[in-house]
């Protein structure tokens, strides 16, 4: 069953009346091209005034749309021979994190990266109950950061380039997270990326949040799909210790600055990658091309640097994050 979020329901609707136009007209014979003309031009001009003008609020309720594209439907697009790899070597496995080598199909592009071994690693949510209850809706505890961190150095001991693929709410913050040393295991692979002497690429594809995203998030290039969102906390969880109301989270998430264009504002992503008016859950195909050519472009831009230069990169890239503003707006303007 399709999910329509509120804001897209007109142009949903209306695009909804123009396929069944176009049934009838095929069904019956009756010419109805200048009708479905009208409308489509109708519709066009409702999807920008509607799609261009999105709140911080509305863009989070698009990255966390589960008709999104997710990890595993970027791997079916981009790469090939994907062989995926579990366990954290302590008794555990998190199907919230997934963890694979794989090589980029071939293109025929110029950009060098056909064929390239590489390593993914990603948070992955699930479409429906069942499916969320296996991946913990995203979700990961100690073992998959864990897990993620054994391949990191595996990656590393075989040169390969690494990719990572944010997608969570935060890390899982359940007890038995807690007592298995979620904490410890977000700060180690903050600690052990940032000395990893392979190229690291990571993408925000959905929610980017808290420790949970940072955890895989220590990268020499960080990028986020347009209508995604990247923040310390949630806008319904800061808006619960500000206001005590969850509710308020329309306000908190524009208070967090926590869309594509200020993260990119403020350094905290290096590229966004602009999705299709409508929405990347509508535009699957043309989504994940656009993260192709962005993932080669960097990787291209990468993979010449020494060990030593990559860690010095990344070093910089993270210093100089955020800018400092003296008089900041009320939250309420």
């Amino acid at each position: 069953m399709d999910v329509i979020l509120n804001f897209e329901r007109p142009v949903v609707e209306l695009r909804k009346r123009i396929d069944q136009l176009r049934v009838l007209q095929d069904e019956q014979g009756v010419n109805l091209a200048a009708s479905i003309e009208q409308l489509e031009e109708q519709a066009d001009k409702l999807q920008v005034r509607i799609f261009g003008n999105l709140t911080p609020w509305q863009r989070t309720q698009l990255a966390r749309h589960p008709r999104r594209p997710y990890l595993l439907d970027y791997v079916d697009a981009i790469f090939e021979e994907f062989t995926e790899l579990h366990g954290d070597r302590a008794g555990f496995d998190d199907a919230a994190m997934i963890c694979g080598m794989a090589r980029f199909k071939n293109t025929g592009g110029d950009d060098g990266c056909d064929g390239q071994p590489v390593m993914v690693i990603g948070h992955q949510k699930g479409r429906n109950t069942k499916q969320n209850i296996h991946r913990n809706f995203g979700m990961a505890r100690p073992d998959g950061y864990r897990k993620a961190l054994r391949m990191m150095k595996m990656a590393e001991r075989f040169k390969m380039p690494i990719f990572t693929f944010i997608d969570t709410p935060g890390a899982y913050p359940g007890i038995d997270a807690e007592a298995r040393g979620q904490a410890e295991a977000i700060a180690r692979n903050i600690l052990e990326m940032a000395k990893l002497t392979v190229p690291v690429v990571a993408l925000v594809i959905g929610e980017g949040g808290s420790g949970g995203a940072l955890a895989i998030g220590v990268a020499n290039r960080v990028m986020m799909l347009e209508n995604s969102v990247y923040s310390v906390i949630s806008p319904a969880g800061c808006a619960a210790i500000l206001w005590r109301d969850r509710a308020e989270g329309p306000r908190a998430a524009k208070a967090l600055r926590i869309t594509a264009d200020d993260c990119l504002e403020l350094d905290v992503v290096d590229e966004v990658i602009p999705e299709i008016m409508g929405g990347a859950h509508r535009y699957h195909s043309e989504t994940t091309s656009a993260v192709n050519d962005a993932l080669r472009r960097h990787l291209s831009q990468l993979i010449g640097m020494s060990p030593k230069e990559l860690v010095d990169d990344r070093y910089n890239r993270f210093r100089k994050m955020g800018r400092m503003i003296e008089h900041p707006p009320a939250i309420d303007e």
